[in-house]
């Protein structure tokens, strides 16, 4: 089973029906129990850094996401998801994050209209399962303010949007990205499909 995390900050229905559409169960869960029970583990968001880790804390997530991804549980972060999991955001003052990768989340420059909202290419800076079948320069749906400013040991795609950023971060089993795949057509669903087979791997 692949548990999405319901913290209070997300559209869990639209990625829960995105792994559907592909072939594989999710389901919707409130406490760190099913988090420890879980095959895969996803970590969507929408909205403000600071909030979401108070609110991760308080639900008892933060601890269990330490455990599944020591264990090796294929994990994914979308959207907010993926810039939780870095050591620090600049959202609203200065807030650590969970400290899975290296890297600060920031605020896009000033001269830049934000949120960076539409579709946008990725380019591939290295070889992953989480992107078997998507070709470089592919095109997917962002909806941000705040952007990942991440090292090139754990950057698998950059974007473009009047700086590079990081798009998509990751190692063998744990991987962010800061599109929503669920909204981003077949090659989205494609990397739900590619997320879904390293769970039931």
């Amino acid at each position: 089973m692949i548990a999405i995390i319901d913290y209070g900050m997300g559209n869990l229905r639209s990625v829960q029906k995105g792994f559907e559409k592909v072939g594989y169960p999710a389901e919707i869960v409130t406490g760190p129990e099913a988090v420890l029970q879980a095959q895969g583990v996803v970590l969507p968001g929408v909205g403000a850094f600071g909030d979401a880790m108070r609110n991760l804390r308080a639900a008892g997530f933060i601890e269990a996401i330490y455990e599944v991804v020591s264990r090796g549980t294929p994990f994914l972060g979308i959207c907010l998801g993926l810039q939780l999991m870095f050591e620090e955001s600049e959202e609203w003052g200065l807030h650590r994050g969970l400290g899975l990768f290296p890297g600060r989340v920031k605020k896009f420059p000033p001269g830049l209209k934000i949120p960076h909202m539409g579709w946008n290419q990725i380019e591939i800076q290295q070889e992953t399962p989480i992107l078997k079948g998507i070709p470089d320069k592919s095109a997917f749906y962002f909806v941000h303010s705040y952007y990942v400013d991440a090292g090139e040991d754990v950057t698998l795609a950059r974007t473009e949007y009047g700086i590079p950023f990081t798009s998509i971060a990751g190692n063998d089993t744990v991987f962010g990205i800061q599109f929503h795949p669920e909204k981003s057509s077949k090659l989205g669903l494609q990397i739900l499909k590619n997320f879904g087979g390293l769970v039931s791997c």
